[in-house]
């Protein structure tokens, strides 16, 4: 039986425009795939998975399901063995693991003429965190300051910068910020800080990157204002783009046919 199937599954899920965005690329493929959002916690995870039959390709993950996804995996990219997050499974007897977001990242902020950045701070402590950590040190970064509202929570972050050769600061929010190039911003869509905390890390944070893009601007885009902000479906188009790399040929490396063309339809599709 041919394995046409994908979804995304998160919780919450209804925000997600990957069905766009995927649906536009297969329909420039000439692919009939069907591709879908399903609302998936991470106590139903493992039943949920294992109720698939073989008609399903792959599935897109997102919070908070990147780490189950990681454990569920039988094989890992580096850059999901790297953050111990998975954003991608291709399904099979043996489902391989990817984390593409690593890549979107790096590709979003290219896009916008971002090549490099020497200081940066990353707000959050969780799975895109460490992909956010992953994606700086590959452009660059000596020195990464993590704020998080639970620091302990952040430790896994300090090793994984020591073992990238990036020096890595672990400290709550509302410390007194150093200046920074460039700050990521991984808290979950919709999260604001206080209007005190928000202006200080503005005021010495470079320009902004958000992974949150709904609803944009976001409660920090506000603050930092809309020509130092970014928006995250940069970050969500590309790492798409090698997400379904994978779903077709298993290689998120490996340039889709005609994928200028296939970037277009799916920047269209964010659009509409």
């Amino acid at each position: 039986m041919t394995r046409r199937r994908l979804a995304v599954w998160g919780d919450p899920i209804a925000h997600s425009r990957s069905p766009q965005l995927h649906a536009a690329a297969y329909g420039v493929l000439g692919l009939d795939w069907e591709y879908t959002r399903v609302r998936v916690d991470e106590p139903a995870f493992a039943a949920e998975l294992a109720a698939l039959d073989d008609t399903w390709r792959g599935l897109s993950l997102t919070m908070p399901l990147k780490e189950r996804a990681h454990r569920a995996a039988a094989t890992l990219d580096g850059h999901a063995r790297s953050t111990g997050a998975v954003n991608t499974l291709l399904l099979g007897e043996r489902p391989a693991g990817f984390n593409t977001d690593v890549g979107g990242i790096v590709d979003a902020l290219a896009e916008q003429g971002i090549a490099e950045a020497r200081r940066v701070r990353i707000l959050g402590a969780g799975a895109t965190a460490a992909s956010a950590l992953v994606a700086v040190a590959e452009m660059g970064a000596r020195s990464v300051d993590v704020r998080a509202r639970r620091p302990e929570r952040a430790a896994a972050l300090s090793a994984l910068g020591e073992r990238l050769g990036v020096v890595t600061s672990i400290d709550d929010l509302t410390a007194d910020p150093s200046p920074v190039d460039l700050t990521v911003a991984t808290l979950p869509s919709g999260a604001a800080l206080d209007a005190d905390t928000s202006a200080r890390l503005a005021a010495v944070g470079g320009e902004l990157f958000d992974v949150a893009y709904a609803p944009w601007p976001s409660a920090l885009a506000t603050v930092w204002g809309s020509d130092r902000a970014i928006s995250g479906l940069g970050m969500l188009l590309h790492q798409a783009k090698r997400q379904i790399r994978i779903f077709l040929h298993g290689d998120p490396l490996l340039p889709l046919p005609d994928e200028q063309a296939i970037v277009l339809a799916m920047r269209s599709a964010l659009t509409t």
